[in-house]
């Protein structure tokens, strides 16, 4: 069984490095984005797509849903970090890097907080996956996507996180169980007018 981390395309406000909101829409080149993964995913055996509830992903999974037919459900743990008071506002504006370690923004939540929610958010992708006969997709976030692979999930030997960036709509493959990381980001499925460095929320 595999599951297949994604995350969401390109919106707006990651484009310009803003802290994003919840219902922060997919720009246009995210919008193709998305289908791109979905044509790629088009034909995987998939039984279930998983969404976070948050607008970029949402779309982002619904258009894997519509290229391969398989059912599209929301896991609201799946959400990214809650910047708190700095949605909305640049990140080269702010006085303090929001991503530094032990760093928490105001009205948001802690790293620690943050992390032990994508390790329940994974607990119940598995539950799902297990009551399925099928693959998986997951459509989260940046930072999620990390934090899985940092913290929770083991690499394969041929994979590291070292210098890993996770572009908008990279595909991350998880074997199992147990569950190993065997293709990390991979964006093979972005031509260059697609392919973008978006940030990390």
């Amino acid at each position: 069984m595999a599951i297949l981390l994604i995350r969401h395309g390109e919106t707006p406000l990651n484009a310009k490095r803003v802290i994003q909101w919840p219902d922060t829409p997919l720009s246009e080149r995210g919008q193709q984005q998305a289908a791109a993964v979905g044509e790629r995913l088009a034909v995987a055996p998939l039984a279930l797509v998983l969404a976070s509830d948050y607008q970029r992903a949402y779309a982002t999974a619904k258009a894997v849903s519509s290229a391969n037919g398989a059912p599209l459900e929301v896991e609201s743990s799946l959400r990214e970090r809650h910047f708190g008071d700095l949605r909305g506002q640049a990140i080269e504006e702010l006085a303090q890097d929001p991503f530094a370690p032990g760093y928490a923004p105001p009205g948001g939540e802690s790293w620690d907080e943050f992390h032990e929610r994508a390790r329940r958010a994974w607990t119940e992708v598995v539950i799902r996956a297990e009551q399925v006969d099928g693959d998986v997709a997951v459509v989260t976030h940046g930072l999620v996507l990390r934090s899985l692979c940092q913290y929770v999930l083991e690499l394969a030997e041929h994979v590291s996180l070292a210098g890993a960036g996770f572009a908008n709509t990279s595909l991350t493959q998880v074997d199992g169980p147990p569950w190993k990381v065997q293709l990390l980001a991979c964006d093979m499925h972005l031509g260059d007018t697609l392919r973008a460095q978006g940030g990390k929320a």
